[in-house]
């Protein structure tokens, strides 16, 4: 009798596990460039819809240089708590990873090597990523709420400030000395909600997202091309294709210059992509 009770209970157990099993959705395999999505051509798309757009508010994406490494930070709808999460592609497969709690709207260098949190950042290591680091007092400042920080190839800093009324400001290098932070001026700071700032490796362009009386009704996102004298040109609108009556904010082109990413929703917010030749359409003939 113990034994055919003993029988019946492995039964069981066999049974419930593989019921499991097939409740459970198989995660796929993720395999190529960009996790293996089908690349988008100029109207916006969710980017890894279900990986890595989700139901948790999935936000601020960026690559590594070479394109073997993608980042984003993840609120979970039940614990509401943030994550900072990565995919590595290994083998020509991507694994995903949690790399910790996020720390401001993450965003690497154009070199890869320094990962900006806003006034503070992480240096990569032999085994890893380096303990949060502060910028120094010149950044991280108890009047200042720096969200963004987004660095140029030159070095040149461009960030936002939640507590200052909004505002975007920039810190460029000269004769090899860090200079004072500066306002830029009304092309860029006019309108509600300033902030996220990207700007171009090359610094021929600046995208950030603002809410303005001419936009499409909640955040927009806005391009400024640098002018030949070196001044930053009238803030453009990216369009009906980019912005819609929701929120978008985040801008970010891959290191490859081949696509432009970005946030789109408010609670529920996820990550969309495009093709990067959209910026050319917006710049002035």
């Amino acid at each position: 009798m113990k034994l055919l009770l003993l029988i019946y209970a492995i039964s069981l157990h066999i049974v419930f596990a593989q019921e499991n099993m097939e409740s459970e959705p198989s995660f796929p395999i993720l395999e190529g460039p960009y996790l293996g999505q089908k690349p988008p051509g100029l109207t916006p798309e969710v980017f890894a819809p279900g990986i890595v757009s989700t139901e948790h508010r999935d936000l601020s994406a960026f690559f590594t240089p070479d394109m073997k490494e993608f980042y984003f930070t993840r609120k979970d709808v039940k614990t509401e708590n943030w994550s900072l999460v990565v995919y590595k592609l290994e083998d020509n497969q991507w694994q995903k990873s949690v790399v910790g709690p996020r720390v401001g709207r993450p965003i690497f260098a154009p070199d890869g090597k320094i990962m900006h949190l806003g006034s503070k950042y992480m240096e990569r290591t032999e085994t890893g990523w380096s303990e949060v680091k502060s910028l120094g007092p010149m950044f991280d400042r108890e009047d200042w709420g720096i969200m963004r920080l987004s660095a140029s190839s030159k070095g040149t800093y461009v960030f936002d400030d939640y507590k200052s009324n909004d505002v975007i400001r920039i810190s460029t290098i000269k004769d090899g000395k860090r200079e004072e932070p500066k306002l830029l001026g009304k092309e860029i700071n006019t309108g509600k909600w300033t902030a996220h700032p990207f700007i171009a490796p090359d610094e021929s362009y600046l995208i950030w997202d603002s809410e303005k009386d001419n936009g499409y009704g909640d955040s927009d996102l806005y391009i400024s091309f640098r002018q030949q004298d070196g001044s930053w040109g009238t803030a453009i609108n990216m369009g009906d294709k980019i912005n819609t009556d929701s929120w978008e904010s985040g801008g970010y082109v891959t290191p490859d210059r081949k696509y432009f990413f970005f946030n789109r929703g408010d609670r529920d917010g996820d990550i969309f992509w495009v093709d990067a030749k959209i910026i050319e359409t917006l710049r002035p003939q």
